[in-house]
């Protein structure tokens, strides 16, 4: 699959036999956007994650990566997505660097020893490498996690609730991280409640509730008092 520069989510609809999860969704992120998915519990926000990262199919709609979708561009586009849930997917009686060389072997790449090795550098972890991550702390787990989804290159990152439980320093050290990608060209698409970290931080911003986009002001305001608005709105017709 050749690379691709943008992804549209086309009036996008996910079923659960009479419960709607999503509603008539579209939108669109360009290459070194940083997409936030705001709304409240059970908005559609990781059912929506899923769906663009190929393991849930639409009910109705469709998503493009370019100018191809999922089901025609097959495996060829999951290597070129990266993905961070609420579970890390990290062995724990593994050290860092044998988690990372274990993935970096799935993906096929050359050399996983030297790929591990850089991807602990920049994730500050270096002198850890051999510790096991059962040792390490929430935000360690999580940069070695968000290390694990960027290994392979992707184009579009996913990641659901990426600053739940960490410290200001691991915050920081993440929100640095995003910006790197972003200069890189990455499309990440990201779900948080963590709304005064992302201020600033987002390029665009996709409120949902009850599985529906919701209007909200465009600026003028933080993003708090954005998110605050467009729930009072509610849904568009």
């Amino acid at each position: 699959m050749s690379d691709f520069d943008l992804v549209t989510a086309v009036r996008l609809g996910r079923h659960y036999g009479r419960r709607r999860a999503l509603h008539d969704l579209s939108f669109t992120a360009r290459a070194g956007d940083i997409l936030g998915l705001l709304g409240p519990n059970g908005a559609g926000k990781s059912t929506l994650l899923s769906i663009l990262g190929t393991l849930l199919a639409a009910s109705t709609g469709h998503v493009e990566y370019g100018r191809q979708r999922a089901a025609d561009a097959g495996a060829a586009l999951r290597a070129r997505i990266g993905m961070l849930g609420h579970d890390l997917f990290l062995y724990p009686e593994l050290s860092a660097r044998e988690n990372l060389v274990f993935f970096a072997s799935l993906y096929g790449l050359d050399t996983p020893g030297a790929v591990a090795d850089a991807a602990l550098e920049r994730a500050g972890l270096a002198p850890r490498a051999g510790d096991l991550v059962s040792s390490f702390s929430r935000g360690m787990r999580q940069r070695v996690a968000l290390e694990r989804a960027l290994l392979h290159g992707p184009r579009l990152l996913l990641l659901d609730e990426p600053f739940t439980g960490l410290d200001q320093a691991s915050t920081a050290s993440l929100v640095a991280r995003l910006r790197a990608e972003q200069a890189r060209g990455v499309i990440t698409i990201l779900a948080t409640h963590d709304l005064d970290v992302v201020d600033g931080v987002l390029s665009d911003v996709v409120f949902l509730q009850g599985g529906r986009r919701v209007a909200g002001p465009s600026a003028g305001t933080t993003l708090r008092e954005r998110y605050h608005a467009a729930m009072q709105d509610g849904p568009r017709t």
